[in-house]
């Protein structure tokens, strides 16, 4: 029996449309768990906007936070009819993902979902992206959720990476695997396996760690690195029993495979790993994080590590 899931759903008090809360709503009903709605107004924590008055910035706070309280008692009437256990909460944070990570810790969250929507690149700030913060800071697995339908049967499709070439913990792939296991086995759906490989730098840098005779015409060597990532991944899949058909390696550029194989089966959630790191290494792998988002057009759901520390800067 799988255990009781603890999901807290970021709601936008500003938006009419809650995605989230819709699939959060949807989850629930396949999968045991516990509803938290909550909305973070980071307007709330500030006094800019009447001043410096601590009585009245108190009482505007309470008021607005009592709104947004109503709001989300509204959102989990129907939940709450259809059988499900819902909880509401509502505070004043900032910054916006800040508030969503303390908040997450402090209810021992497995889940955080939150919609997601397109912002072009030239519009993006990478240090103010309430998306980009959530996918570096929160130690809960975070459910990033487009505004689309789920299908019938579920595709999920799990993105691994077998030789870690991304210098990703080993374990996140077991992680990877179990939790997408979980998901399409407890809402009926297919589980696919994805591994993307770019064979120039691996070629580049095959005298690093790969037992190859030299010297060996490039295309010998092609089919050598062809062979270990699919030997690798097959052996994966065969532990976790998904059918050789359902197992996909794709050569290119990563994120825009996974991004052409998620369409080709129209996939209804991608699940990958994402890891958070210092300096610039952090930018770079947070970047491709936000890139694969972007381009996705199915839900993205962001396992993390283990270890990950629990705090909020």
């Amino acid at each position: 029996m799988i255990p009781q899931k603890r999901i807290l759903v970021v709601v936008d008090p500003t938006a009419a449309e809650q995605p989230a809360v819709n699939r959060a709503a949807w989850l629930a009903k396949q999968i045991p768990s516990h509803i938290e709605l909550f909305v973070c107004d980071q307007s709330a924590a500030t006094g800019s906007r009447i001043g410096s008055k601590p009585a009245l910035l108190a009482a505007a706070r309470d008021r607005l936070l009592a709104g947004h309280v109503r709001r989300l008692q509204a959102l989990a009437e129907p939940l709450l009819a259809s059988g499900l256990q819902v909880d509401v909460d509502a505070r004043s944070d900032s910054p916006l993902h800040a508030g969503i990570v303390r908040k997450a810790i402090e209810s021992g969250a497995d889940l955080v979902l939150k919609d997601t929507h397109y912002v072009a690149p030239l519009r993006r700030s990478l240090f103010s992206n309430t998306d980009w913060n959530l996918i570096r800071l929160c130690p809960s697995a975070l459910w990033l959720v487009k505004p689309h339908a789920i299908s019938a049967t579920p595709c999920v499709l799990a993105a691994i990476d077998p030789f870690h070439e991304h210098d990703k913990p080993a374990e996140l792939d077991a992680k990877i695997m179990r939790t997408a296991e979980e998901l399409a086995a407890g809402v009926n759906g297919d589980l696919h396996l994805f591994h993307g490989v770019d064979l120039a730098p691996l070629i580049a840098a095959s005298g690093d760690g790969l037992s190859i005779p030299a010297p060996m015409p490039p295309l010998d060597l092609m089919d050598i690195l062809r062979k270990e990532h699919k030997d690798a991944v097959m052996a994966l899949a065969k532990a976790h029993g998904v059918s050789p058909a359902r197992v996909h390696v794709e050569e290119g550029f990563v994120g825009h495979s996974l991004t052409e194989l998620a369409d080709g089966l129209h996939a209804d959630i991608v699940v990958m790993g994402a890891i958070s790191r210092s300096g610039l290494k952090r930018l770079f792998i947070g970047s491709m994080a936000e890139s694969v988002l972007d381009r996705l057009n199915c839900d993205l759901l962001l396992v993390k590590p283990n270890g990950m520390p629990a705090n909020a800067d």
